[in-house]
């Protein structure tokens, strides 16, 4: 019994020798990949980790600047995030920011160079069509029209629909079309949250127009 133990035992050593033989390499290489797969999955989330801390910090020195009002340290804060760290969420947010503050301070190119950057770069769909928003604003501001309907036209998201129809009403007055303008503004009006005081200054735009909103023109009060 135990001679035909060992006889057994050694078949399938031999087996696996052979077996081993075909394909061990193979096999060695499978693992060996598959390791190098794993660490250099662990090494790259650890890198964008450190990637947003670091971006993190710029983001919040951005904002300190913004806070107390240093357009020119907001400026080159800004410069440093976005040629440091430009896929992060922090760069997109910095440059919000930095359009904003530009802007009070009455710098309007650097402000609109900032969004275009923005709505470029941004990686959210959601940042895309804010950085678009405010864009579109400035540029009606600079009185480049054609180029403010385009960017309007880049907004997709449902969420911005009622201020797109907004932005493309004050578009269409500034165009000197108040029929359309009348048509953008109710659009915009029924699109938004009755609870929003944006919403105010929508009606405030109709009655400038001569339009009642929609629940006063049900109740029958004159406006």
């Amino acid at each position: 019994m135990a001679s035909h133990l060992d006889l057994e035992e050694q078949e399938q050593l031999d087996q696996l020798k052979a077996f081993w033989k075909s394909y061990g390499n193979l096999i060695t290489t499978v693992i060996t990949l598959g390791l190098l797969a794993f660490a250099g999955w662990n090494g790259w989330n650890w890198w964008q980790r450190e990637q947003a801390v670091k971006a993190g910090a710029m983001f919040e020195e951005l904002d300190r600047a913004a806070q107390a009002g240093d357009v020119d340290k907001v400026g080159r804060a800004f410069s440093d995030l976005k040629e440091r760290h430009p896929g992060t969420s922090y760069a997109v947010q910095g440059a919000l920011l930095t359009a904003k503050l530009q802007q009070d301070k009455g710098q309007s190119e650097p402000a609109r160079a900032a969004l275009s950057w923005a709505v470029e770069k941004a990686s959210e769909a959601e940042y895309r069509d804010i950085a678009r928003l405010r864009l579109a604003a400035l540029q009606m501001d600079a009185k480049q029209y054609d180029e403010a309907a385009k960017t309007l036209d880049g907004v997709k998201g449902a969420d911005f629909a009622a201020l797109v129809a907004d932005r493309r009403g004050d578009l269409a007055l500034l165009q000197g079309k108040p029929d359309a303008a009348k048509a953008e503004f109710l659009k915009a009006y029924k699109g938004l949250d009755k609870g929003l005081d944006y919403r105010r200054l929508v009606e405030a735009k109709l009655a400038t127009l001569g339009v009642a909103a929609p629940e006063d023109a049900a109740s029958g009060v004159a406006r």
